[in-house]
């Protein structure tokens, strides 16, 4: 007889929003809430989030911004639900930031969130007006542990 496999053991009961049906539209990022759910393994290994829906707004044109945004950690104790996540980031869509503003904020907040080993979020905005922007924000966790000794 085949042994089964226990199912690993998870924190989920504290997310609100997986399975929760469609998701309520959030003005500001100030409203949403990065859940996280704890990290199943303590080996180092990479979580990578991406789309290529992201939308603001220019703070000086009104105009809107398109971008594909990628985030990227190593956990340390904590992973972030990305049903949460996609909430968070849609909640950009009527915020006028500019880019470098968006790219450091989101890193910000997935740090104080889940306090990463490692984190990187990059922005790569669409062209506007002939040229694009692209924004790479770098948190080391080790670094920040070392600092604050």
């Amino acid at each position: 007889m085949a042994k089964q496999r226990s199912k690993p053991q998870s924190d989920t009961q504290n997310l609100t929003l997986l399975g929760g049906g469609p998701l309520p539209q959030l003005s500001s990022p100030e409203e949403a809430v990065l859940e996280t759910f704890e990290s199943p393994s303590k080996r180092d290994y990479e979580v990578t989030f991406s789309t290529n829906e992201f939308t603001s707004h220019c703070p000086v044109t009104g105009q809107p911004d398109f971008a594909e945004i990628v985030i990227r950690y190593t956990p340390d104790r904590r992973c972030i639900e990305s049903k949460s996540l996609k909430q968070y980031l849609g909640a950009y869509r009527n915020q006028a930031v500019f880019a470098e503003g968006i790219t450091n904020r989101i890193l910000d907040d997935v740090v104080r969130a889940i306090s990463p080993r490692r984190a990187l979020v990059i922005g790569d905005f669409s062209p506007r007006g002939g040229i694009g922007i692209r924004v790479e924000a770098i948190y080391d966790g080790s670094k920040a542990k070392k600092k604050s000794r």
